[in-house]
């Protein structure tokens, strides 16, 4: 019994070992100690990740050392990668969740608490800029909630207050689906859904209440009539947490250069998805082209387990979803820092960050970006093009604290105005 307990714990410090070596092996072959010494010095801040969904339904410890674990974000990684906060995304997916929305949402930001109380030496929940840093100054990974989607407070502004008082730190009006008050860019052309022509009054409503909570507006995944409404009724800086530029990949997703000069002039900030379908038009292409069969495939395995009476998770979904990705060759880093160098020269450098879409995008990345353990590159590619070392850091997460600190003067400015 003695004897396997000790090597379980061997093999698993082996497995660690193998991890951290492969991981820094990786990064010296492509980043120089230049790059390298910027990129410590900043602090990092991505503002998509969707471990949550690992958390609840994988049963995942973010502590995890296994190197064959293909998940984007884990303590090591994040440490290696130098990443300092991380803003957790709080998905519920809309259609298995039907009627209970909020308690999902609840469900996916305890599963983020109970991270940080299992590893409290390495990991805190942040709220603000000062928590932000002052995880910094601790060595600590900066945990932060944000609620993607406004389907999550059914209706009610009343859940808006309480999410925020649990710690969500930025609502997306819309997922891929249109809610009762913000369109969506993903089910536009579905005759079937009741759209609104951009944001209700309601939907306005949530808007200026996100702004006196001190709630960052989130405008990913809108549909552009959204976006131009939000930017006129907003009182704060808006981000886009997880998007890209559409001139150079043309999704509906992604921002057009008048959204990002509108952006710019909002104070606000464009957080590029690394997602290649957003970052390179060959292999969104590619995707469009498989989509029909890759949800065929989904479907099936759906049908197949229901008839089981098995349930199934998002990590099964995910599974397929990363087979059918590995059959489209990734495009090269270049067509990710494309995005940042686009948006960085239309916005202003002010107005770019990072929004990876971590754990959420099925494996399908640019080359070289396989975990937060790969971040550096992006320093290293953004020197390599002539960026200064003040610029990167801005890039790298000073541009979002700066966001995070105005959206919260204005929040102190409208409730003492109350």
């Amino acid at each position: 019994m003695r004897t396997n307990f000790i090597s379980a714990i061997g093999w698993r410090l082996l497995g660690c070992v193998l991890l951290l070596a492969c991981v820094a092996a990786a990064q010296t072959s492509t980043v120089t100690a230049r790059a390298r010494a910027i990129h410590d010095s900043a602090l990092v801040i991505d503002t998509h990740a969707d471990t949550p969904q690992r958390f609840l339904d994988g049963n995942y410890d973010i502590a995890s050392t296994d190197p064959r674990d293909p998940g984007h974000i884990s303590l090591d990684k994040a440490r290696l990668g130098n990443l300092g906060a991380e803003f957790f995304s709080i998905w519920v997916e809309p259609k298995s969740n039907e009627g209970h929305f909020a308690r999902h949402t609840l469900d996916l930001i305890d599963s983020v608490y109970e991270q940080a109380a299992r590893h409290p030496d390495r990991m805190m929940m942040a709220y603000s800029v000062a928590d932000i840093e002052r995880a910094r100054k601790a060595r600590k990974l900066a945990a932060l909630l944000g609620i993607e989607g406004g389907h999550s407070i059914e209706n009610d502004i009343h859940l808006l207050r309480d999410f925020y008082r649990l710690g969500v730190r930025y609502m997306t009006l819309s997922w891929s689906n249109t809610n009762e008050w913000a369109d969506s860019s993903g089910d536009l052309d579905n005759p079937k859904i009741q759209h609104h022509n951009g944001l209700t009054d309601f939907g306005k409503q949530v808007v200026l209440e996100m702004n006196r909570l001190g709630m960052m507006v989130d405008i990913s995944h809108v549909a552009d009539k959204t976006f131009w409404d939000a930017i006129a009724t907003t009182k704060a800086p808006v981000i886009a947490s997880h998007s890209s530029a559409r001139a150079l990949s043309n999704h509906p997703r992604n921002m057009t250069d008048d959204m990002l000069r509108a952006v710019g002039k909002n104070g606000g900030v464009v957080d590029v998805n690394f997602y290649s379908a957003f970052v390179d038009e060959d292999y969104r292409k590619a995707a469009e082209a498989q989509k029909k069969d890759r949800e065929a495939a989904v479907d099936a395995y759906v049908a197949q387990q229901q008839a089981a009476g098995r349930t199934v998770t998002y990590l099964d979904k995910d599974r397929i979803e990363r087979e059918w990705a590995a059959k489209i060759p990734r495009p090269p880093l270049k067509s990710l820092i494309d995005h940042i160098d686009h948006i960085a020269k239309v916005s202003g450098v002010d107005h770019v960050g990072l929004g990876s879409d971590f754990d959420g995008v099925s494996g399908a990345m640019p080359e070289g970006m396989d975990s937060a353990a790969d971040l550096p590159k992006i320093t290293q590619a953004l020197l390599d093009r002539g960026y200064s070392a003040d610029d990167i850091r801005k890039i790298l997460g000073g541009n979002l604290l700066r966001v995070f600190r105005e959206v919260e003067r204005v929040s102190r400015e409208m409730q003492a105005v109350r």
